[in-house]
Order: structure tokens, then sequence, then C-alpha cells
């Protein structure tokens, strides 16, 4: 048989070798899709069907592609890493909505592009306002796409296509990481992949364990630890977790929403006993530090405001809401809406902020926060004597020249984007803190809702332009902002 593309030359895009991992990577889709396939059968659902026909689909066409698709080179670069990491989240965002068109309460083209998006990069912001109207293979499903993205869908191919061990897994591992460094945890990334994803997996079981030992079934169970330990915050419920009236869910889930946002690789060095390296993390202790310093100021806006109602209002409530924003999670449990106009502020920063690289979160990171402060105090000290020789490290790692102004790129590009996302919205109408916050929840990839879109909103009220734009501000700021935005180079498509 010919082969359905030409031999690469050197220095050129490999779309042969791109092709056909695409194609796998839809064949493992087509695989997940029978979970909520399962699901639908065992609760009599008619949703089934339409499951049972994307899953055909999808499987057939990775497989066709896979099997048409035969690169003569199978040597990835850096520029074939970063385009697969963009339209392998795409590829699987477009299959991943189809069952959001075909169930029983269907979706629009651009509302099952925004939801599948908005699963897959576990932003957690939804156009469903009526969710507990969707069958339970929905709901899994909703929730299994943040599962899925929660590690990185790149990540869980390097652990299941034998083909990339040997060649780009390294470019591929770098395009979809987060942070300022990328730290391997064994010899090879298909091994540093499978720790991570066991990890991963371990924790996920252990979350279902303990929240069904609540007072909330297996299936709530479930689908509640696919989007809290991905910091995703999907939930079956209109009102989220405050449904439950359960101060042991929202203990479990804050305990499980922090370890979420985490560096993965901190916690096997933990489980290596080297709890002594983990303690002397800049990024972990900055983590707890901000934890307690922004509980401190919530408890006493809660308080300065009158609205004491008990202990867990100023225990457990103030400690959920900090944690779900800060490692993007979006998790609801109450009307903090009503907690004064210091804790949106504060919501704000913990948005724009995130938990720690190397985790399950969105936001900017805390690394790079932790790096702008000590570089900020190098230049200070500097300033004062200039003959000083200091450098700025971050985890006992040194951050040269080149890696902080690349930090400083970021959080310009992050902070356009937010901008550009919230002008949009306002041109479009809506009012002006309403809109910013929806650009923050989606670049930011937390999904937490304010206003129109509070604990009992969605987005459903963007117009087709702004879901289609939201979307895109989600898929950028999962991928970190640059590995999309080198796409529209010219630069990055010249031999």
């Amino acid at each position: 048989m010919k082969y359905l593309f030409a031999h690469p030359q050197s220095n050129a895009i490999n779309f042969a070798m791109i092709t056909r991992i695409l194609g796998q990577m839809m064949m493992v889709e087509a695989a997940f899709m029978m979970l909520p396939l399962v699901v639908c059968v065992l609760y009599g659902e008619e949703d089934w069907k339409p499951f049972a026909l994307i899953a055909s689909i999808t499987l057939v066409t990775g497989a066709a592609i896979n099997y048409l698709t035969h690169p003569r080179n199978r040597l990835l670069r850096r520029r074939d890493g970063m385009l697969l990491a963009s339209v392998a989240w795409i590829v699987f965002s477009l299959f991943g909505m189809l069952p959001f068109m075909l169930c029983q309460t269907p979706l629009n083209v651009h509302e099952a592009f925004f939801e599948a998006m908005s699963g897959f990069t576990t932003t957690g912001a939804t156009v469903i306002r009526d969710v507990e109207q969707c069958s339970h293979g929905i709901l899994m499903w909703r929730s299994l796409t943040q599962w899925i993205g929660g590690l990185g869908i790149i990540l869980f191919t390097l652990t299941f296509i034998p083909a990339l061990n040997n060649s780009g897994s390294l470019m591929l591992f770098h395009a979809e990481a987060t942070g300022i460094t990328h730290e391997k945890l064994a010899a090879r990334i298909s091994h540093t992949a499978k720790l991570l994803w066991g990890l991963y997996t371990v924790l996920t079981i252990l979350l279902i364990a303990l929240l069904c030992c609540g007072p909330i079934g297996l299936f709530e169970s479930v689908c509640h630890a696919f989007t809290c330990i991905s910091t995703g915050g999907f939930s079956t419920h209109n009102l989220g977790i405050a449904v439950y009236h359960s101060p042991y869910i929202k203990f479990i889930l804050v305990l499980f929403m922090f370890i979420g946002g985490v560096s993965f690789g901190l916690i096997i060095l933990a489980y290596r006993n080297s709890w002594r390296e983990v303690w002397r993390n800049d990024v972990f202790r900055f983590y707890l530090g901000t934890i307690a310093f922004f509980y401190v100021l919530v408890v006493a806006s809660i308080v300065y405001r009158g609205h004491y109602t008990g202990w867990e209002s100023v225990t457990i409530d103030p400690l959920f809401h900090i944690v779900s924003a800060l490692t993007s999670t979006g998790f609801s449990a109450g009307n903090w809406e009503g907690w004064g106009i210091l804790v949106l502020t504060l919501t704000f920063f913990m948005m724009y902020v995130g938990a720690c690289a190397g985790s399950t979160t969105g936001g900017a990171k805390i690394d790079r926060l932790v790096y702008l402060l000590k570089n900020f105090t190098f230049v200070v000290r500097r300033y004062v004597r200039p003959r000083l020789l200091a450098s700025v490290d971050v985890n006992g790692q040194h951050v040269n020249a080149e890696r902080g102004s690349e930090v400083s790129a970021f959080i310009f590009i992050y902070t356009t984007l937010i901008v550009f996302g919230g002008v949009v919205l306002v041109a479009q109408g809506f009012p002006i803190v309403d809109a910013f916050f929806s650009s923050f929840s989606c670049v930011s990839n937390n999904g937490l809702g304010a206003g129109i879109t509070g604990i009992t909103g969605s987005y459903d009220f963007l117009p087709a332009s702004g879901k289609w734009v939201m979307s895109l501000l989600m898929l950028a700021g999962r991928l970190e902002i640059i590995t999309l935005i080198t796409l529209i180079l010219p630069s990055f498509w010249r031999n």
C-alpha cells in the first residue's frame, strides 16, 4: 500500500507521525467512552445508543488513520511535539462533544464543544443549566473528561503508546507539562508517565472509597472523585457540593483538592520517604502559607460582615472555598459571594495564581509567583549593592535569565488573554464584573462562577461567538499559552 504521507524532509514537520499518533489516541478515547455506555445500560437509559455509535465511529476512524498512515521517519522534534500537543486536545474535544449533541438532552454544536473543552481542560465551566436532567451516562462522561485531562492527554498517551518510548517522548512531555522546570522522575519519559498515572489512579480509588463512607452513593462518589482529584469541578447537582450539607464530604474534598494542587513529582518524593526534600521545597511551603494567609482574611471578612452562622462558617466553608479557588477546582459549597467584596477580590487573585506546577491545576502557578518575588528581592538588593553576586533559585535550582524572560513573557500574555476575554464579553453587552470573572475562570481553567455564572448559573448566557472564544481561552490556559501561540507564527511552519 502506498504511504499516505511522503517521507518528511529533515527539517519539515513530521505530519505522518503526528497523524498516526492522533489515530491511536482516538482509539484510546473510544475505549474511555465504554464506561458511560455501561453506566447507561446499568441504569436502563437510552443514551447508551449514542455512546455506542460515537465510540464505534471514533474507534473505526482512529483505526483507519493508524492503519493507512505509515511514517518512514518516526522521529518527533520540538515543533512536532508542540503541534501534536495542541491538535490532540482539539481532536479529543471534537469527538468528545458528540455525546452531548446526540443524548436525550442535546446541546448544539458550540455548546457541546464548549462543554467538552471545559471538561478535558478541567475548567469546569458548564453551559448545562440543569445538570440533574442529564442521564447518568452523560454525567459520567462529563466527569471522565476531566479525569482524562487532569494529568494531560499527552501524558496519558505516553503511558500506553509504545512507539513514543523511543522518540519524541521528551518533546511531547515538555510541550504539555506546566511550570518553570519539568523534572523527569525516571530515566525514560514513559516510565515517568506511568509513575504519575499510577499515583493518580491510586489517589482516585482512595477518594472514591472515602466518599462512599459519607452520605453519598457510589455513582456520585465516582463522579466527584474524578472531578476532585483532577481539580475540574463538574458536579452531578445544580447546587454542587452544597446539596449534601455534609462537613465530612467537604473535608475529604478539601484534602484531595489540596493534594491535586501539589506537584505529583513531589508526592512521589514523599512516597519514597524524602519528606525532608518536600518540606524544603520553596513552592510547597509557599502553597501552604498562601492558603493560611487567605484563610485568615476570608474568616475576618465573614465575621466582620456578620455572616457567622456556626463553626462551619468560619472553619470548613472558607477553607473549602480557598482551596477550591486556588487549585482551580471551582467546586461550590455555598453562597460565598455574600461574604463581601474583599472575598471576591481575593478570589480573583487566587484564580490568577493557581497552585503548584506539575499538578492538575490551572492558573499562572505558584512557582512563577515565587520566582517573581525572589527576582524582585534580588533586583532591589542589586540596586543597593551593584556588585552583589547572587542568583535566583527556586526549589534549589538556579533559574537563569532566559528562563526568567519566559516567566515574564508568560505572565504578560496570560494577563493579556484575560483582559481580551473580558473585553470581548463586555462588548457583547455583559456586566464588566461578570465578563472579566468569566474570562478569568476560562483562562485559569477554574470554572468558578460569580454573578450570572454563580452557584445556580451557567455559561449558557454566552452567544455562540463568546462560547468559541472562551473555548479557545480554556485551551490556551491548559497548554500554558506559549505552546498554542507559537502555532500562529509563520516561522513555525517554515522548513
